[in-house]
């Protein structure tokens, strides 16, 4: 009778050794995983201890250069507001919106000052006329042909035309002001209408009315002819003790003069 062989009758578990407990690399995987959550997750609340720690309160702000129209006063009260937590919390991007929502800022820029302080950069509009007002606001025509919300008892000339027009009417107010120096006058009105009509007032009181600008009979023309014959025809009106009131050069190749109601 045949002896059963003992290895022959031995039978292996379903999976056995096929565990998670089994397999050491995933095992170390796990707490590879476990170890850098860890460490991100304590850096983290590191991070936000150490930015509410009384330690880092915003004490200064720095204003870069000196500036002609805001005030500190100004500043101050936008800073209160605008400079809010510490000097790990403050938003930056939110302050600078706030600095440029005041009147005569054309941008704003800040940057920390380790470790308690906050550096303002203000760059602000140079005005070079007064613009239509808004809703009863009073704007004004930058330098560079920006409107921006703002007033100035400066002598400034006066503009006004359609919304949009402010950079068309202050290239055109240097071309006037060229021209008209030449017989010693200077805009101190310019009217664009909304049919593109130029209507400009002289500082000795003076309309003009040029019209729109046309290729056969273009502004620059029209200008010309006024300020060649004007000084001799005005010189006329005042020996006749009349005084001139307005002139109209929409005509091909002369103008038409209106005494003044005065």
């Amino acid at each position: 009778m045949a002896r059963g062989n003992s290895k022959g009758n031995t039978r292996a578990e379903p999976g056995g050794g096929d565990g998670f407990w089994d397999r050491p690399m995933l095992i170390n995987l796990l707490a590879d995983v476990l170890l850098l959550a860890g460490g991100v997750l304590l850096a983290w609340a590191g991070a936000i201890a150490l930015q509410r720690m009384p330690v880092f309160p915003l004490n200064q702000l720095v204003v870069s250069a000196p500036l002609d129209q805001v005030s500190r006063a100004q500043i101050e009260h936008t800073a209160r507001s605008a400079l809010a937590g510490n000097f790990f919390t403050v938003n930056l991007e939110t302050a600078q919106n706030a600095f440029e929502r005041m009147p005569w800022v054309r941008s704003a820029s800040l940057r920390r000052l380790w470790p308690d302080g906050v550096e303002l950069e203000l760059e602000e509009h140079r005005a070079a006329a007064r613009w239509t007002p808004l809703e009863g606001e009073a704007r004004l025509v930058s330098t560079r042909g920006e409107v921006f919300l703002a007033s100035t008892r400066e002598a400034l000339p006066a503009f006004a035309g359609p919304e949009g027009s402010a950079p068309r009417v202050l290239g055109r107010y240097q071309e006037f002001s060229e021209s008209l120096a030449a017989i010693g006058r200077k805009p101190v009105t310019i009217n664009l209408s909304a049919r593109e009509a130029w209507q400009l007032k002289l500082d000795d009181g003076v309309v003009l009315e040029l019209g729109r600008d046309q290729p056969r009979h273009p502004l620059a023309e029209r200008l010309a002819r006024f300020t060649t014959h004007y000084p001799a025809v005005s010189s006329s009106a005042r020996n006749r003790l009349q005084a001139v009131g307005v002139v109209d050069m929409r005509y091909p190749n002369g103008f038409a003069l209106r005494a003044s109601k005065s």
